[in-house]
């Protein structure tokens, strides 16, 4: 393709402008007076680095904060993948599994940086400044719930101990009370419920049922599902969904998992979450069974979701 030629360019640009009304000259003067960018003001480098604000003087709260601040960024990463996947209006295979790649990368990604956390921080500083974020905890991550909205079908969060009681005519409130994370810090029986919970769901919970709400029917399976069956059978697009549910749903939660079990059962820590979750049953996918495509796994492997891995 050739070059555009000065001419070429101020053709398409008054076409572009004329098309909604408006005068290109005025943006055209706007360019006069506009500063060249630079790599800083663009990233908002000085910003981006000035997020890193710790509560103690222990060393190692920096790398516990950018870790964090880090997987956050990359949590927004993903939903931007999906949010394109549940608005484009004809969903093609290559565009979905090309999707879905890149998600799982970003998950791969986010796997295998558990080490920077696992050997990277001294126990004994960690387990000494953890405690002042509580009750706050990673659990609290409004942006990985978004994910899984967006992922599967409600019913697949459901904890598996109230499935049968929840159908597509439940009410969302209801549903969010049954979802598997509320196992982290309530008590079913007298519906009393942590401080981490209360907070979580104070600050987030008419924003999750907005989010639930939409993504009802624009979540990843519903729109895997309006392909036709052919599409719905490439071998490529249903090897990207299987990849993309076993990395999140076990790779990179037993990454979690592990690394959580280094530094709160060690031999300084207390066995305690910051947020006072009951967090081994709650992160281990063999009790909670997180799948979000279950009809793209045998029965085999549904039932020993999870236990393959080491605990």
């Amino acid at each position: 393709m050739k070059n555009k030629t000065t001419q070429d360019i101020i053709k398409a640009l008054d076409e572009k402008y004329s098309a909604s009304g408006q005068d290109k000259n005025m943006y055209l003067e706007g360019l006069l007076h506009s500063k060249p960018m630079n790599y800083w003001d663009y990233i908002h480098t000085d910003a981006l680095l000035n997020l890193q604000i710790q509560r103690t003087n222990f060393p190692d709260e920096m790398v516990f904060i950018g870790y964090h601040q880090i997987n956050e960024l990359i949590f927004k990463m993903i939903l931007w993948e999906l949010q394109q996947l549940a608005e484009v209006a004809i969903l093609k295979v290559d565009f979905l599994t090309d999707k879905l790649m890149r998600v799982s990368r970003y998950f791969d990604m986010l796997t295998t940086s558990f080490t920077i956390m696992q050997d990277g921080m001294d126990v004994k500083q960690y387990n000494q400044f953890r405690h002042t974020l509580a009750p706050g905890s990673g659990f609290q991550s409004a942006q990985y719930r978004k994910i899984e909205f967006a992922s599967t079908e409600l019913i697949n969060l459901i904890d598996p101990r109230f499935r049968e009681t929840i159908d597509r005519n439940t009410p969302f409130e209801n549903a969010f009370e049954h979802l598997y994370w509320q196992a982290a810090g309530k008590d079913y029986k007298s519906a009393k419920k942590s401080p981490l919970l209360t907070s979580f769901e104070k600050r987030y919970k008419e924003e999750f049922i907005t989010f639930m709400k939409v993504y009802n029917s624009k979540n990843l399976w519903s729109r895997y599902k309006e392909l036709s069956e052919s599409d719905q059978s490439s071998k490529a697009l249903v090897k990207a969904m299987r990849h993309y549910d076993y990395t999140v749903n076990i790779t990179w939660v037993m990454g979690h998992f592990k690394a959580a079990k280094h530094y709160i059962l060690s031999s300084s820590g207390d066995g305690s979450a910051t947020g006072g979750s009951k967090w081994q049953k709650y992160m281990h996918p063999k009790y909670q069974k997180r799948i979000f495509f279950p009809e793209l796994w045998s029965d085999i492997e549904i039932e020993t979701w999870g236990h393959e891995v080491e605990n």
